[in-house]
């Protein structure tokens, strides 16, 4: 199925590792341009060599977007660079899940408040585009409580109702809003990577309860963004799409 993405202009912040890297991946893979954003220059320096090395149009930023004026300053670059925006991915998250109040104000500046910047920077581009999509990377610790309650969960539940908030007040304008939240998603260097190097218990618990028998790989959520920012979703704004192999058991209604 064409996805009618080719042409189109998307931001995706976090965009070298992970689930980041795999959205920018599959994006420039349905023919859509791409500026994405990280904190480490040899990561950005590398994801855009090698996604250029293979055709794709890329352009990457070293930024911490917990620098408003620098998240801001990025948006309106990459609108010039790429010639407007139809697609903005707020996908960086702090992962401060421990308790402790540097943890809170973390995961509120990078998990929701850059959220909010991206947005709020994007939209005068997002409202010339004829399919304008926001998408919001959450979790499913924003639905139900686990062993990520504190901070983490608390801002990922935020970042949702946010989402939908949004959804509604630019329904009008033609903008959809949609969040993705996740399960566990492994990948080298990732937090579940982690997990089971420096505290297996943890880990062999959290895999046990997924029904799959396993954890997500990048690409599974990727997808998942990918077909809420495709034109073909057009009817679908205010969702808060679940991908975790059905590890949660809360009925989302």
């Amino acid at each position: 199925m064409d996805l009618q993405l080719a042409g189109r202009k998307a931001l995706v912040t976090g965009g070298t590792k992970g689930i980041g890297r795999a959205i920018v991946e599959a994006l420039v893979g349905e023919g859509v341009a791409v500026a994405f954003c990280a904190r480490t220059e040899a990561d950005v320096k590398e994801a855009e060599q090698t996604l250029r090395g293979r055709g794709a149009e890329v352009s990457g930023t070293v930024l911490d977007v917990a620098d408003g004026a620098a998240l801001t300053n990025w948006v309106g670059t990459a609108a010039g660079q790429l010639g407007g925006i139809d697609i903005a991915v707020a996908n960086v998250s702090a992962l401060a899940a421990a308790p402790g109040e540097e943890n809170w104000r973390a995961s509120f500046e990078v998990d929701v408040l850059h959220a909010v910047r991206l947005v709020e920077a994007a939209l005068p581009h997002l409202e010339r585009s004829d399919a304008a999509s926001i998408v919001t990377i959450s979790s499913v610790s924003g639905r139900e409580i686990d062993f990520a309650a504190g901070p983490y969960g608390t801002m990922k539940g935020a970042l949702v109702h946010y989402t939908h908030g949004l959804a509604v007040q630019l329904a009008p304008k033609g903008i959809r809003a949609n969040s993705v939240s996740p399960g566990n998603v492994y990948f080298d260097g990732g937090f579940w990577q982690s997990v089971e190097q420096n505290n297996p218990e943890l880990y062999e618990h959290a895999l046990g309860l997924n029904p799959t028998g396993r954890m997500g790989d990048p690409e599974e959520t990727a997808y998942a963004v990918v077909m809420l920012a495709s034109p073909r979703a057009r009817r679908i704004s205010g969702t808060n799409l679940v991908v975790d192999g059905a590890l949660t058991r809360g009925v989302q209604l």
